[in-house]
C-alpha cells in the first residue's frame, strides 16, 4: 500500500528530528513507513524537497494554533499570553514538526546550499518572520493599553517565543505524552514567561480576590 504524503511526513519528522538532515536519508524514512524508497521518491523528488514539506507543515501547524487565539477577550497581556500559550501547546504537540522548523533555522544561518534551495530556505523563514511579528503587533497593543511593562517589544518577544522554543531540548514526550500534562507544562510556561513582562497593575488583576477572613 501507497503511503499517504502525509504519512511520509510524519514518519520524515521522526526521522530528522532523532537523526538530524545530514544523517538521514530517503531509505531510513523509507524503512520506517515499511515501503520502498520509490514509494517515497513518487512524492519528493529529493531529500532536501522532503525536508523543506515537514518545514512548512511544522510551520502551518503554528500558524493553525495561534491565528484563533488572537480573538480572545481581553486587554492586550491577556491575547498576548493566549497566543503564548496555543505557541507552546502546539510546539508540545507536534515536537517532531516544530523539531525540523529549529533545523531549517539552523539550516538558514549556516547551512551550504545551492542557490535553489537558499531561494526556499528563504521563503520558509519569511514565514516564521511573519509568525514572530503576530506576537510583536499584539506585544505593542499591549505596551499601549498599560497591561505590558515598558520593555523593548522585539527584545521581549524574542524572548518569550525562544522560551517556548527551549522545550523543544528538554520536552519528552515519551515521559510526558498525556494532553493533560502537555496543557499544564505549556500553561507553567507561559506564566513564567509572561508575568515578567506585565505592568504590576496588570498582574495584581489576575490575582483571585482575596476574601477577609471571618472574626473568630
Amino acid at each position: 500500500m501507497t503511503p499517504s504524503k502525509q504519512e511520509i511526513l510524519s514518519v520524515a519528522a521522526e526521522c530528522f528530528m532523532e537523526q538530524g538532515y545530514h544523517a538521514t536519508s530517503i531509505d531510513d524514512v523509507a524503512r520506517r513507513l515499511g515501503a520502498t524508497k520509490g514509494r517515497v521518491y513518487h512524492h519528493y523528488a529529493s531529500k532536501i524537497d522532503l525536508f523543506f514539506d515537514v518545514h512548512r507543515e511544522g510551520m502551518a501547524r503554528l500558524f493553525a494554533a495561534v491565528e484563533p487565539a488572537r480573538e480572545t477577550e481581553g486587554d492586550g497581556a491577556t491575547v498576548l499570553a493566549a497566543m503564548l500559550y496555543a505557541h507552546a501547546l502546539a510546539v508540545l504537540e507536534n515536537h517532531t514538526f516544530e523539531s525540523v522548523v529549529a533545523q531549517g533555522v539552523q539550516m538558514h544561518r549556516f547551512g551550504a546550499t545551492t542557490p535553489g534551495q537558499r531561494s526556499t530556505l528563504d521563503e520558509l523563514i519569511a514565514s516564521r518572520d511573519h509568525f514572530e511579528a503576530l506576537f510583536k503587533n499584539q506585544a505593542a497593543i499591549a505596551k499601549k493599553d498599560g497591561s505590558l511593562a515598558d520593555v523593548d517589544i522585539s527584545i521581549a518577544v524574542k524572548t518569550m517565543l525562544g522560551g517556548v522554543q527551549w522545550s523543544l531540548i528538554w520536552y519528552r514526550p515519551n515521559v510526558d505524552s498525556s494532553a493533560r500534562t502537555r496543557a499544564n507544562l505549556a500553561k507553567q510556561m507561559v506564566r513564567t514567561l509572561i508575568d515578567g513582562v506585565r505592568t504590576r497593575a496588570a498582574l495584581q488583576q489576575d490575582k483571585p480576590e482575596r476574601r477577609p477572613s471571618r472574626a473568630k
